[in-house]
């Protein structure tokens, strides 16, 4: 991934001004995909406009006052993605990363409880030494279980920075689930029923409304109601 990128190339998920400037950071190597995530100090410009310059930015961050996840980051070009929350204990707030209805990152102010854990999507499920079951999850983390009780696209809500296991939202008829991509990335929908591919095909889900996407383009949010706080409508 090169240093920096052109403003005009930047994801369609990044909210930035395309032509003011030529230029733009582009993140470190990460668990995200360029499109899937922002670099910390265009998140605090751009989006939280808590800094005017990369430069202050970059002075935010070396003096420790911004956390991700429940841990102080100083390097500026820290990749940040959905679900993913942002502290900053200086000024008592909170936010945590979605999508909004327009499928581009937006930020959301949450309680400081509500700040102490975040969503996390199984990728997949490997076994490490030892027999141990290892859940793979969206962002980059691994944890360790005991028993096989979780499937792949299944969501956990985890305790930061613990990584505690408190509750799991599953891919079943009923639940709420946000699409993270395609078209209707950012779209907020209710599961009908999993469609299990027999072929090479991506299985797929169905909502209630009729709409159909591959499974990995579906993050579940909640149990019947959303349990995270949605951004609110942008007009278009």
């Amino acid at each position: 991934m090169t240093q920096d990128l052109k403003r005009l190339n930047a994801p369609k998920s990044w909210p930035v001004p395309r032509k003011n400037h030529v230029w733009v950071t582009s993140p470190n190597p990460g668990p995200h995909s360029l499109e899937g995530c922002m670099p910390l100090s265009v998140v605090l410009r751009d989006l939280l406009k808590v800094v005017d310059t990369a430069a202050e930015a970059k002075k935010a961050l070396s003096s420790k006052q911004v956390l991700v996840d429940g841990k102080v980051i100083t390097e500026e070009k820290f990749p940040v993605g959905l679900m993913d929350v942002i502290s900053m204990p200086v000024l008592n707030k909170h936010y945590r990363m979605l999508l909004d209805s327009r499928g581009k990152f937006i930020l959301v102010e949450v309680a400081e409880e509500r700040a102490r854990w975040k969503l996390c999507r199984i990728e997949n499920k490997t076994y490490v030494s030892g027999g141990r079951l290892q859940l793979n999850l969206h962002d980059g983390r691994n944890i360790l279980v005991e028993d096989d009780v979780y499937k792949t696209g299944d969501v956990l809500k985890i305790e930061l920075p613990t990584q505690k296991i408190i509750e799991a939202f599953k891919m079943v008829q009923g639940n709420v689930a946000m699409v993270v991509s395609g078209s209707s990335a950012g779209q907020i929908f209710v599961v009908d029923e999993q469609i299990e591919e027999r072929s090479s095909s991506p299985n797929l889900i169905r909502f209630k409304n009729g709409k159909l996407t591959v499974k990995d383009n579906v993050f579940v949010i909640g149990n019947k109601t959303p349990e995270i706080v949605l951004p609110e409508v942008r007009a278009a």
